[in-house]
């Protein structure tokens, strides 16, 4: 059934970026995803983490939040460089995710909110750079590590 999934997935994209409809096209399109699917399945690489599917229903949801905390962080960070109150800081936090897939979600999330980068991972716990302290105490409060648990329907 992933394997089928995948080909869909792969078909799909083939098709909006190629931008071209001809026969022989469509037919090296089909003859590349299926192959590709080949591939992955002799490599054993459709499982729930090559193919993470189970987390697609609420994939939307955490996405809208995701970029409103992104747009709040960036009017932050603004701030911050513009007031010149830079005061950096590192710490740790732990990540509750199961799957490696949702742990690698969570860390790049933190990166990806402007104010904060994590700088290694280590099993479930994070070393995260701050800009300053409010944007550390945003991470420790663990709302992210909460969504992306949720995302990832373990709660």
């Amino acid at each position: 059934m992933k394997s089928l999934i995948l080909f869909f997935i792969l078909i799909t994209l083939w098709l909006l970026m190629s931008g071209h409809y001809s026969v022989l096209i469509i037919s090296l399109g089909i003859f590349s995803c299926a192959f590709c699917v080949y591939v992955a399945k002799r490599g054993k690489l459709i499982d729930d983490e090559g193919l993470p599917i189970f987390f697609i229903p609420r994939l939307l949801n955490y996405l809208i939040w995701l970029f409103k905390e992104i747009l709040k962080s960036n009017l932050s960070t603004a701030k911050v460089i513009i007031n010149g109150k830079v005061e950096p800081e590192t710490f740790t936090v732990k990540a509750s995710q199961v799957t490696d897939v949702a742990k690698v979600i969570y860390a790049n999330s933190i990166t990806l909110t402007p104010g904060t980068v994590t700088t290694k991972m280590q099993k479930d716990i994070f070393e995260v750079h701050a800009l300053n302290s409010d944007f550390g105490n945003d991470v420790r409060t663990n709302e992210m590590d909460n969504k992306v648990t949720w995302l990832e329907g373990k709660k």
